[in-house]
């Protein structure tokens, strides 16, 4: 997998093997979607609201602190909103609902951060329509559902999409999966609500569509807390003239990384394949470390083993307003009742 990821941003030899594959999948993806509108294949409407947070390619594009955004967005407004995820790396069908203290090997290491970070009910579940109804059964107050990772979930309904973009890496080398990152071609961006480029977007903005509403988001943060003992806190200057190594096993580990280099730090550079089970071993380095940095994200999965040179990095977004406004509009105008 990580051989294919390399190959996704540029067109090399392998491709010419690849390609035929790409058509195949996109061939398939078309008819699934195709079904799912000529109502072939059932679709689950919710009775409350449901937004939508996806992307069309394969690899983080920062889904999961735009969706903590949101609900705080939503929460600060009177809205009441819960949270499903799919739950990769989770080791159960079923839905359940993932707590603060829940374990990252059942729950999943983004859903256990949205627990922690999004202030309101998290349910992960193989099918994302059963995890909704677990989720308003045990939450009946919930008035908007926020569907993490969701855009190519046809058999939930939806009310309102935003499709996340790296504004750096694009749509890689433009090419469906297996050769290039691409879940849908880039023409499905046209049907949704909002896209948000996680940066400023660097490749060709022709590339978008000019009928749907684009916003920026950025990752802030510079503060550092123990991973032991998060209440101690620290700046980026406790790491200089120290031997640092930093860790990233998400889905573009290089964002992390000029992220602590904006901020000054000198560092070895480990990236780990995205969603990565880490083991103490993982983090092990010859010669020793006087602090190892590492990512929220994987953080949840070291703690188990964690020790006092282990420092996280809490990143927040900062989305521009209007789309926040645009969600409202949208929520307002929807029927007072849903089926």
């Amino acid at each position: 997998m990580h051989w294919l990821e390399k190959n996704w941003y540029r067109i090399s030899a392998p491709h010419l093997i690849l390609w035929p594959l790409s058509l195949a999948f996109g061939a398939a993806a078309a008819v699934r979607r195709s079904l799912y509108r000529a109502g072939m294949l059932n679709t689950l409407r919710l009775p409350v609201p449901v937004i939508i947070v996806g992307n069309i390619t394969v690899g983080g594009t920062g889904k999961t602190p735009l969706v903590c955004w949101l609900a705080q967005f939503l929460r600060e407004r009177g809205h009441m909103p819960g949270i499903i995820s799919r739950g990769y790396g989770a080791n159960t069908c079923a839905p359940r609902q993932v707590l603060p203290d829940s374990d990252p090997a059942t729950a999943g290491d983004e859903p256990l951060l949205l627990a922690r970070r999004g202030g309101c009910p998290v349910w992960v579940g193989t099918q994302r329509s059963a995890a909704a109804n677990a989720l308003l059964a045990a939450y009946p107050d919930c008035s908007v559902i926020l569907n993490d990772d969701g855009l190519q979930h046809y058999a939930l309904a939806r009310d309102f999409e935003i499709a996340m973009i790296d504004g750096k890496r694009g749509f890689g080398n433009g090419m469906l999966l297996p050769a290039g990152p691409l879940r849908e071609p880039p023409r499905r961006l046209k049907r949704t609500d909002a896209i948000v480029t996680n940066g400023a977007a660097l490749f060709p903005h022709e590339e978008l569509p000019p009928t749907v509403l684009i916003f920026e988001m950025r990752l802030i943060g510079s503060v550092f807390y123990n991973l032991l003992n998060p209440d101690q806190q620290v700046g980026s200057e406790h790491f200089l003239e120290r031997q640092v190594h930093a860790v990233a096993g998400i889905g573009n580990p290089q964002r992390f990384f000029e992220h602590l280099r904006d901020l000054g730090i000198s560092f070895t550079a480990h990236p780990f394949p995205d969603h990565h089970p880490f083991t103490a071993a993982d983090l092990t380095f010859p010669g020793g470390s006087d602090a190892i940095l590492m990512t929220e994200k994987d953080a949840v999965k070291c703690e188990r083993f964690g020790n006092e040179n282990f420092w996280v990095l809490r990143v927040n977004a900062e989305v521009e307003p209007g789309l926040g406004e645009l969600v409202l509009r949208k929520l307002k105008n929807l029927p007072t009742e849903m089926p």
